[in-house]
Parts: structure tokens; C-alpha cells; sequence
């Protein structure tokens, strides 16, 4: 492998997304000050409709407003306050992000959900979702590009110093590949997405927004080859799903970086809360099974919690993201 440069120092640990709470001034502060490598845009879906994933995204696409019905989100005539609420909320965190960290100037990352994942979970306006009409996917698709183009630019000008990652959230991904999303009655699935079809989905977005992009999957069977072949700089996993090391293998080794999900998201009843030295380990024993020289382990891995922690309480996300930190910094110093 050619030596490759990745957009984040050696030793980063940064966190997956989401966060419990609804104050985010606040989890903006606790990302700021256990994640200073590699911090993110936090998100807090118990604020409700247009903070979860999917409202959050359809917040930003372009020309094709979205509502909620039947406690669903789905493709709208015109726009309403449903799309005005999402969009606030997003203003309102990129307005606190930008006080808190005007001047930083290192990586920043923010997430979205990836173009499949958004048209398994977001509907046509007469029914069905969007994956039903592979014209539809497309449209979104293109409207989704367009509309993280805008997003990244505002964060640009708003963090001038900073170098912005985008994380395309995709969990439904090894589900469309597989044709195992649900119809609406729960009767039938959805006509799988040829591999091909996802992977030029998935690279119009990455080469739309002009950053660097990672794509997380909390899933099993992540199709590592039509990410990195999509043109992402590096794929985030849960590394208690990994089954399988030789494709994660040759993904690396062609240069695909790391976010390794090596810390619980929720705690374990009655358990130790998790150490840096036990999450440092974790990425380590997988890096040395892998084969690869552990030269390479701090600069080509991020350490990150397993998934979200929306689920977590404050302290377990305070300590579970200072073990990030901590291991990540224990990797780099060997």
C-alpha cells in the first residue's frame, strides 16, 4: 500500500452521533472537551420529529420537502412545519457550534444518513417507500448531493479553520443490498439494489459535498469493497459485527481508514465502566489479527464508541468518550 495521508491527526478518537439529552449547548460542550482531535456535530433525536435521522436529513434536501404522517416521514407537496422544525433544529446546533468552536482549527465532523438508507426509511407521497421507484432514488439521491454540498459550505464558513469530515450514517444498507427492507404491511420486502446501482449512489454524494467522506454502518455483512470503491476515506463499524477479517483486510490494506467502534454504547447492568486500556486493547487485538505493522495502527484507526449513544446516560457518555480519547492517545504513544 502507498503511503496515504487521512484527514485526522494519529491517537483521534471521535464519537458516532448521537447523544441522550435535549440541551445541546451542552453536548456540545461535552464533545468539545473529551473529543478534542476529532469532535462532532452531536445530535439529539429525544428532542423529538426533525432530530432523528431521517427528519434531520430531509431537512437538508433540495427542492423536495418532507413531512411527518402517521408518525412517518414521506416526501411532501409543499413545505410545512414539520420541514420548518427540522431545519430550525439543524440552524439552532450549527448556531451553537459556532460560538463554542470559532476558532478551532482541526477536523470536524458532522453525519447525515447515506442516500440508501434515506429512501428505506423515507416514503412517496402516495405510499410506499422511496426504494420501491428507482427514478425516485436517483431524484433524492441528487437532491441529497446537492443538499450536503450547501451544508458542508455552511460549515465552512462558519468554522474557517476547520477541516470538516461528512459520515454518511447508512444502516440500512446491507438490507437494501439484500432485499430485506419490509413493505408497509410487513407481508412482503423490497426488490434488492443491485451492488453497482448502491456504490454510484453512493459515490454521487461523495464526490458531490468536495470532503472527505466516511460511511458508518452499525449492521453485519458491511460491503466494505463498494464503499471504499465509492470513494470513501474510511468506513465505521462496530467491531463486535466484524465475522469476517479478510475483507476488512483488503479494505485496509487498499488504504480505507478506520473507525473502529471498540467502546460499549450502553453499560453493562452491574459492570466496570469501561478504561481506555481495555478499549485500546480491543482495537489492538483486531489490528494484530489483521496482520498489519502496528506503525500504522494510530494513523490509519479513529477510536469511537460502538454506535450512538442516545440510549447511554450522561455519565456513561462522559466516560465511554474520554476512554476513546484515552486509547486512542495510548495507540499513538507506541
Amino acid at each position: 500500500m502507498t503511503d496515504l495521508a487521512w484527514p485526522w491527526p494519529a491517537g483521534a478518537a471521535t464519537g458516532i452521533g448521537s447523544l441522550p439529552g435535549t440541551d445541546i449547548a451542552e453536548a456540545q460542550r461535552v464533545v468539545l472537551g473529551e473529543l478534542p482531535a476529532l469532535p462532532h456535530l452531536p445530535e439529539l433525536p429525544a428532542r423529538g420529529p426533525g432530530a432523528d435521522l431521517i427528519g434531520r436529513t430531509g431537512g437538508l434536501l433540495v427542492e423536495l420537502p418532507v413531512e411527518l404522517y402517521a408518525a412517518r416521514w414521506r416526501i411532501a407537496l409543499r413545505p410545512g412545519r414539520d420541514l420548518r422544525r427540522a431545519r430550525d433544529l439543524m440552524e439552532r446546533d450549527l448556531d451553537q457550534l459556532t460560538v463554542q468552536a470559532e476558532e478551532y482549527a482541526g477536523p470536524v465532523k458532522v453525519q447525515a444518513a447515506g442516500p440508501l438508507t434515506l429512501a428505506a426509511g423515507l416514503e412517496r407521497p402516495l405510499g410506499g417507500r422511496m426504494l420501491r421507484d428507482p427514478g425516485a432514488v436517483r431524484d433524492l439521491t441528487g437532491s441529497l448531493a446537492e443538499g450536503l454540498r450547501g451544508h458542508v459550505a455552511d460549515l465552512r464558513r462558519r468554522l474557517p479553520h476547520a477541516q470538516v469530515l461528512l459520515q454518511l450514517d447508512e444502516p440500512s444498507l446491507p438490507a437494501v443490498l439484500a432485499g430485506r427492507v419490509p413493505t408497509e404491511s410487513g407481508l412482503g420486502v423490497y426488490r434488492s439494489v443491485e451492488e453497482s446501482t448502491a456504490r454510484d449512489l453512493l459515490r454521487t454524494v461523495v464526490e458531490a459535498v468536495g470532503v472527505p467522506v466516511v460511511v458508518h454502518c452499525c449492521a453485519a455483512d458491511v460491503p466494505l469493497e463498494l464503499i471504499r470503491s465509492a470513494g470513501a476515506v474510511a468506513v465505521a463499524l462496530d467491531l463486535d459485527l466484524v465475522t469476517k477479517l479478510d475483507p476488512l483486510g483488503e479494505a485496509i490494506d487498499a488504504g480505507l481508514g478506520l473507525l473502529a467502534g471498540a467502546a460499549p454504547a450502553l453499560p453493562t447492568p452491574g459492570g466496570p465502566a469501561p478504561t481506555s486500556a481495555r478499549v485500546a486493547d480491543r482495537v489492538r487485538q483486531l489490528w494484530d489479527r489483521l496482520g498489519f505493522p502496528r506503525t500504522r495502527l494510530a494513523r490509519q484507526v479513529v477510536v469511537t464508541p460502538a454506535c450512538g449513544l442516545a440510549g447511554a446516560t450522561p455519565e456513561h457518555v462522559r466516560a465511554v468518550l474520554a476512554a476513546c480519547r484515552d486509547a486512542g492517545r495510548r495507540l499513538a504513544e507506541e
